[in-house]
């Protein structure tokens, strides 16, 4: 048994909720809640949404559910507010100036349709979870080894490319897992994403579990349902989602969700937490063996497959579109890196309101942008004009459209580099500096901090891993430190190329490794210039990088301009 597993038996870890009512009562310090809970309660703490931030003593992060990024215009002020209000760094940190581009009281929006806040103090929380309750909301379980936020399409209910709203059964497989203490305590996170979008924009192939749409004759009748993938994820195993042969009607999916919760319950690895997510399960037993120990454990009849739906994958909703209800639209927000101000998503939300019809509503989607959805065509100009939306227009450069940024090193303890900034900053750097094709809309450029993969780095056209590196002098400028052996040490990463969901799907190859920082931007220079030069008609960048032989790509990103060879991983 692992030591996290060891504090699970010793403690259900819901039963931390009613632990930091009591913290927040006394207002204990770090020091003091590990000196009565001993140090398995940092792990227990996650399934109330809070992680300890190991770089700032008695602050927490907390994570805020958004299932299938849906939020009210009132939810979203809540939101808003709460970050404004709470999200604020001491001046022991810098207070209003720890964060050149940001300030202060900022949100993250996620590749999980969550929202995260950083300085949050244990004495606050009570507060924020009553505020919460108000309004529906909850951190319940937004970490932890238990079911996450369940993923949905961010344009459920509105587009013409959906087969079927799937959020009433994202809501419902939500509210049977949120506090079930039976389905708690899993040997991992269990991710799970349902849609009944053909494009499957709420990636499938790489949760844990993942409905999306199909179609079956039941009874002589057509019905709509879901097909069903398991075993996706990324991190140090990526794996794509394999299909089982299971239709899944609307109906059926929470006795669906609950059987391989089941499954991955009992025959789960709990010995070594580097191999316990349910995508190494499903890899030893197989696909079929997996499949037929869900059904053994499912109370209801699952048939085999219909007509799959599903034609691509999309993932983007940047930009003016309309809904299938004549003269209205929705708005997608391009929030580069998902980072923004509490008092600007307050902002948004009153725009919602103000600008959409009653049904208005907030979406987030999976690539860290949000949605106003229900605006009457005559409104959209005026709600673009908005203050909030300076920053956040619907018409980006490829560059800022695809950019994908963790946590890193500002927060999060597994952090190498710094992350959030760096992606804003390269984004638009990126889209001045460099010249693409007219129809290439977007270019995904995802940076994680390490290898953890939150910003999903091996699904890009661009993927980024934060390394340390040693090179020689500091004359590729950047922060330079010094190891115990006098060398220079500066921040740098991997570079991935040619990862995509869909159709075509594959992860990226780590093409470079050990990149300085700031030998990265002249490099990716000279990779658009010779793909512009050799790009078939219509070819994506992925396509293109697929196609060329990495030892090329590597000698284009070593050219004179783009020193990328002189650095050297460093092991610390």
């Amino acid at each position: 048994m692992n030591a996290v597993e060891a504090y699970k038996r010793e403690k259900h870890p819901l039963d931390v909720i009613e632990d930091v009512r009591e913290y927040a009562e006394a207002g204990l310090s770090f020091a003091e809640i590990e000196a009565r809970a001993g140090d398995g309660e940092w792990e227990r703490l996650k399934w109330a949404g809070m992680y300890a931030h190991g770089k700032q003593d008695d602050y927490f992060m907390l994570r805020t559910k958004a299932p299938g990024g849906f939020v009210t215009p009132e939810q979203a002020e809540v939101v808003g507010e709460v970050a404004d209000e709470y999200a604020t760094a001491p001046e022991a940190f810098g207070g209003e100036q720890q964060n050149e581009l940001w300030g202060d009281a900022f949100l993250d929006l996620t590749t999980r349709q969550d929202f995260q806040m950083h300085w949050i103090e244990v004495e606050d929380v009570p507060e924020i979870w009553e505020r919460y309750d108000e309004v529906g909301l909850s951190t319940i379980q937004g970490c932890g080894d238990s079911a996450r936020n369940v993923l949905g399409c961010p344009a459920a209910g509105l587009d013409d490319h959906e087969c079927f709203d799937a959020q009433p059964v994202v809501d419902a497989v939500t509210d049977f897992f949120t506090g079930n203490r039976e389905y708690a305590n899993l040997p991992r996170k269990f991710k799970m994403t349902i849609t009944g979008c053909k494009h499957d924009c709420a990636q499938s192939q790489i949760n844990d579990v993942g409905l999306t749409p199909a179609k079956k004759d039941l009874g002589g009748e057509p019905h709509y349902g879901f097909h069903a993938r398991v075993g996706g994820g990324l991190s140090d195993g990526p794996r794509m989602a394999s299909d089982l042969d299971v239709f899944v009607r609307p109906e059926d999916a929470v006795e669906f969700c609950r059987a391989v919760a089941q499954t991955f319950k009992e025959l789960g690895d709990r010995t070594n937490r580097g191999v316990c997510r349910m995508r190494y399960l499903v890899e030893q037993m197989g696909p079929d063996a997996f499949e037929d120990a869900v059904r053994d454990r499912c109370a209801v009849d699952l048939r085999e497959r219909g007509v799959d739906r599903t034609e691509g994958y999309v993932g983007d909703h940047v930009g003016v579109h309309d809904q299938r209800e004549d003269g209205l639209t929705y708005v997608g927000f391009n929030v580069v890196g998902g980072r923004m101000g509490g008092d600007e998503f307050v902002q948004a939300a009153r725009a919602a309101r103000e600008y959409g019809t009653d049904d208005a509503s907030i979406r987030l989607a999976t690539d860290q942008n949000f949605l106003i959805t229900h605006v009457p065509e005559e409104n959209v100009d005026d709600l673009l004009a908005e203050p909030f939306a300076a920053d956040y227009q619907p018409d980006p450069g490829p560059f800022s459209r695809g950019a994908v940024g963790c946590t890193g090193s500002e927060f999060c303890n597994y952090g190498i580099i710094e992350t959030k900034k760096r992606t804003k900053r390269w984004a638009r750097e990126l889209d001045e500096r460099i010249d693409t094709p007219d129809d290439l809309e977007v270019v995904r450029v995802h940076m994680s901090g390490c290898s953890a993969s939150c910003a999903q780095p091996q699904i890009a056209d661009i993927g980024f891993r934060g390394e340390t590196v040693k090179v020689d002098g500091d004359e590729l400028a950047g922060d330079v430190t010094t190891n115990e052996e006098g060398d220079a040490i500066v921040e740098g990463m991997d570079v991935g190329l040619g990862g995509a969901l869909g159709g075509d799907n594959g992860f990226l190859d780590w093409v470079e490794t050990a990149v300085p920082a700031a030998a990265v931007v002249p490099a990716l220079e000279s990779l658009f210039e010779a793909y512009v030069d050799d790009r078939l008609d219509g070819e994506r960048f992925y396509e293109w990088s697929r196609r060329t032989d990495n030892e090329h790509l590597r000698t284009i990103m070593r050219r004179a301009d783009a020193p990328v060879s002189r650095g050297v991983a460093h092991d610390d």
